[in-house]
C-alpha cells in the first residue's frame, strides 16, 4: 500500500519528513506500507508550505493519482481554507474513493470534502506528529489502510449515530461559509489547543447560538490542551464551558471524547460507520 503525504497549511520541515520516512521504513521494511512525501510539500511561501497555487496542486495531484492508495496530511497549522473550494472540482471519482486523515487547520479542507460526499475521511494523528509515538502512527495507519475500527474513538463503537470532528476554532471559522457542511443529526466532538478559556467560552457562545449547530445530535468535549494562562482566572475548563453552553443552547451534552492535539488522539471517521 502507498500513502500519500502532503502538507496544505504551514511549512512543513524537512528534518520531520525526513524522521516520518525513516520510521516507516524501520517498521514497514518489506514496504508492506509505503509513504510518499509530495515534494512541493517541502517548500517555503511565508507562513505556508509553498504559496496557495502549489499547496492545491500537491493536494490535487495526490488525491487523484491511482498509485496512491490513501493521503495523510502532514501538518496542520493554518492554511487549507485558502486551498479547498480551488482544489473541489479537480478531484476525480479516483480521489472520492481515498481515505484521508488530519485534524487542526485541515478540518477545512476535510470539511469541504465531507460537504462535497466524500465518503472516507477521519479526524486523527497527522504524519508530522504520529511518529513521536509508535501506538500513535500505528492507530493512524491502521485506519489508513483498513479502516480499523480498533483506532476509533471509544464511544463511536456504542453509538451508531453519524459523527464528526473538528477543532473548535476551525469550525467556528467555518460557520456561514461555502465550507460548512450540513451536520444535523451528528455526534459533534469538539477540540482546541492554545486557546485562553474566555476564547473557548466566546467561540462556544457562538457555534452553540448558530442555528445549523444546533440541528446536532449532541455535542462531546474533546480535551482542550495548554489553555493559555487568564488573569483572573476564567473558573472553568474546557469541558464544563462545553457542558455550559450546551445546556444554555438545548443541544444534548453527552460527554467527553478522546480527541486532543496528544498522542491520546483516536480517529474519528465522518458520517455513518
Amino acid at each position: 500500500m502507498k500513502i500519500g503525504i502532503v502538507a496544505v497549511s504551514s511549512r512543513f520541515a524537512r528534518d520531520r519528513a525526513l524522521a516520518i520516512e525513516a520510521w516507516m521504513e524501520a517498521h514497514f521494511p518489506k514496504r508492506e506500507v509505503a509513504v510518499v512525501i509530495h515534494p512541493s510539500s517541502l517548500k517555503k511561501s511565508g507562513h505556508f508550505s509553498g504559496d496557495d497555487e502549489t499547496r492545491a496542486a500537491a493536494f490535487v495531484e495526490y488525491a487523484n493519482d491511482p498509485k496512491i492508495d490513501a493521503v495523510w496530511f502532514a501538518r496542520g497549522g493554518y492554511g487549507s481554507c485558502r486551498i479547498a473550494e480551488a482544489v473541489l472540482p479537480q478531484l476525480t471519482e479516483v480521489a472520492r474513493n481515498k481515505r484521508y486523515l488530519g485534524y487542526s487547520d485541515v478540518g477545512s479542507l476535510l470539511a469541504t470534502l465531507y460537504k462535497a460526499g466524500f465518503p472516507h475521511l477521519a479526524h486523527g494523528p497527522m504524519a508530522s506528529d504520529a511518529v513521536r509515538y509508535d501506538e500513535t502512527a500505528m492507530r493512524a495507519l491502521n485506519w489508513l489502510r483498513k479502516g480499523s475500527s480498533s483506532s476509533w474513538e471509544p464511544s463511536l463503537h456504542d453509538d451508531p449515530r453519524p459523527a464528526v470532528a473538528f477543532n473548535l476554532t476551525v469550525l467556528d471559522q467555518l460557520l456561514g461559509t461555502p465550507l460548512e457542511p450540513d451536520l444535523s443529526d451528528h455526534v459533534l466532538m469538539l477540540e482546541d489547543v492554545s486557546e485562553a478559556a474566555y476564547s473557548i467560552d466566546r467561540m462556544m457562545f457562538h457555534l452553540t447560538s448558530t442555528p445549523s449547530i444546533r440541528r446536532v445530535a449532541g455535542i462531546r468535549a474533546g480535551r482542550f490542551t495548554d489553555v493559555t494562562p487568564n488573569v483572573p482566572d476564567f473558573g472553568m475548563t474546557g469541558e464544563q464551558i462545553v457542558e455550559y453552553w450546551c445546556e444554555r443552547s438545548g443541544i444534548p451534552y453527552l460527554g467527553t471524547a478522546d480527541i486532543a492535539h496528544d498522542g491520546d488522539n483516536k480517529v474519528v471517521p465522518f458520517g455513518a460507520r
